[in-house]
């Protein structure tokens, strides 16, 4: 019986710990605190907000200021749309 119990707590934790990771990961890179500081004086911020979020999930990364900067991050600053013009702001 303790077998099996110490089976069951090690199966628990191991997988508590792959659930967590991701989470944590996420948290760590805090996409909307770093898109909230970009897209701080754009003229449609929630629009910025927007393509900022899907490029910092995709790149892991978003560059500092609220514009340029994007020598920092080569993921952000290479994303085209489907029209061939930059995605991230």
């Amino acid at each position: 019986m303790k077998i099996l119990f110490g089976a069951l707590l090690v199966f628990a934790l191991l997988l508590a710990t792959c659930l967590i990771e991701p989470t944590m990961a996420q948290d760590s890179l805090n996409c909307g605190g770093k898109c909230k500081g970009r897209c701080s004086k754009a003229g449609v911020s929630d629009r910025c907000m927007k393509y900022c979020g899907i490029c910092c999930q995709k790149c892991k990364c978003v560059p500092s200021g609220t514009y340029g900067n994007k020598h920092q991050c080569p993921c952000y600053r290479d994303m085209v749309s489907s029209k061939g013009k930059p995605k991230c702001p």
